[in-house]
């Protein structure tokens, strides 16, 4: 079998018939006790743009909805959602399963940092290891009656990605990015890892697009020139949002207040998901 596999095997011309046997199923069961609907899938090729922020606040805004919302933070090196959240207990081990934290309003969270004696303590794991981890958050903890799951998932295309994408029901993934030039190959290594995957890519959202002056109500591009459009265009995805530069935002996430900040900015993506869950009914 060629090295690099796509499991495209209708284009492929590779005769690789003795080693098809060989392919493992990784897809794993939730917890007999749980039950998801929706799995949401938030990535970004490269680290600080702002995919743990988008997470959260698409949890906070289906809830607003109506709907059940639960959040696996599977960034188990760099988690952030229970800062955002400003949850401090731990997660309850009991002896049939995990039970994730809650949030103010009631939603579901379960990080690492649940689980860890200090949130400062790091998280030394090889890949591997880790990957475990985020799959076991999937396969032990009780997610009672959730509508919508969504993933915040670490940077880039490497263990636990794959792990997310060959062992979880994801029934699709919002891609985070910035204004950088660099971002448009960054973006692309995202997007071809969700189609060999076979992963729906429900659109882009670009982050840090803008800075709005309070006095003038001018915008400014601080990282530049925006490409996003482009982008969307060159991989025939929805543009879905672009978000501000807004302290208010920074500071909302710090307080663990992120719950109780407003914002239209993600209604395209927020009216999506609703009306793909009324036709699921």
């Amino acid at each position: 079998m060629s090295e690099i596999c796509e499991q495209s095997c209708n284009t492929c011309s590779s005769d690789c018939s003795e080693d098809k046997e060989e392919i493992v199923d990784f897809s794993a069961n939730p917890h007999e006790l749980s039950s998801i609907k929706k799995v949401i899938g938030i990535v970004s090729g490269k680290g600080g743009v702002g995919k743990s922020l988008v997470t959260s606040l698409l949890a906070v805004m289906m809830k607003r909805r109506g709907y059940k919302t639960a959040i696996l933070d599977a960034d188990v090196t760099g988690p952030s959602i229970p800062k955002a959240f400003g949850i401090t207990e731990k997660a309850i081990t009991t002896e049939i399963g995990l039970l994730p934290a809650k949030s103010k309003t009631g939603i579901d969270i379960m990080s690492i940092n649940l689980l860890l004696e200090n949130d400062t303590d790091p998280v030394v794991w090889r890949g591997p290891i880790i990957a475990g981890a985020v799959k076991q958050f999937w396969t032990d903890v009780i997610w009672h009656d959730v509508d919508f799951m969504f993933i915040d998932m670490p940077p880039g295309t490497g263990d636990v990605p794959l792990t997310v994408f060959q062992s979880l029901a994801v029934d699709g993934i919002v891609i985070v990015t910035s204004p950088q030039e660099l971002v448009s190959m960054i973006v692309s290594k995202a997007v071809k890892m969700a189609k060999m995957m076979n992963i729906p890519i429900i659109g882009l959202v670009e982050n840090m697009a803008y800075f709005k002056c309070p006095d003038c109500d001018k915008e400014y591009q601080i990282f530049g020139e925006s490409h996003i459009e482009e982008i969307a265009e060159k991989h025939d995805i929805a543009m879905l949002a672009k978000l501000p530069i807004d302290p208010k935002i920074s500071a909302a996430c710090d307080k663990g207040m992120i719950e109780l900040f407003d914002g239209s900015w993600l209604d395209q993506i927020i009216e999506f998901l609703g009306k793909e869950m009324e036709e699921r009914k």
